[in-house]
């Protein structure tokens, strides 16, 4: 199919020349004026935003998720099947997810600090369990416009998730918990599918 919009018959013969599409120089899309956002609030946002994150994860590890409705408190369930795995054709582990962007991208030292609500902490530390818990921490820029950046090869999503098994760990607080993050643990496809071997074989994450 021709469309007379992309190209011009020129010459006696009628030879048909047509106008391709340059591919964009430097890599990523040339700076432009941003329109203006949505009203929804900063935290509705983080909580798509981190979801996100979490689908393209899922998606690169092989995962199936699935939300529980009513929500007990849990916010995803991740499933995975593999041959190695010896408990179970298929090994499921539930996902709380948190963001903020109170602590700064590449944080230092071994560990970062996140308070959780004591009943949230309750659910992920409780021990023994049929169905293994984590924790999911992103990091993000304070603005939303540091986000998203765009090129022809990439989405970046900014900053990063982290994750911790809180299995077994003390509720100290009155009312809020403070617990240590490793920064060791980022949570990316190969992090999900060393996690769902473990638990494949009937260890923890």
């Amino acid at each position: 199919m021709v469309d007379g919009s992309s190209g011009d018959f020129t010459g006696s013969e009628g030879l048909l020349h047509m106008t391709l599409a340059q591919p964009e120089q430097g890599g990523l899309l040339p700076e432009r004026s941003a329109p203006p956002r949505g009203t929804l609030a900063t935290t509705a946002c983080m909580e798509t935003l981190q979801v996100g994150y979490l689908h393209a994860v899922a998606a690169a590890a092989g995962c199936s998720l699935s939300q529980p409705f009513p929500d007990n408190g849990i916010d995803w369930h991740l499933s995975h099947s593999a041959p190695g795995h010896t408990v179970d054709d298929e090994v499921t582990i539930k996902v709380q997810l948190k963001c903020t962007y109170q602590v700064p991208p590449r944080p230092p030292g071994a560990a970062f600090s996140f308070t959780l609500d004591n009943a949230h902490l309750e659910k992920l530390a409780r021990t023994p369990v049929a169905v293994h818990k984590i924790l999911v921490v992103m990091l993000v820029p304070r603005s939303r416009d540091d986000w998203l950046r765009a090129s022809h090869d990439r989405l970046d999503l900014r900053h990063c998730c982290y994750w911790t098994n809180l299995a077994g760990h003390p509720v100290t607080g009155r009312r809020r918990t403070t617990v240590r993050v490793p920064t060791t643990r980022i949570f990316d496809d190969h992090a999900l599918c060393e996690i769902m071997t473990r638990v494949g074989t009937g260890g923890r994450p």
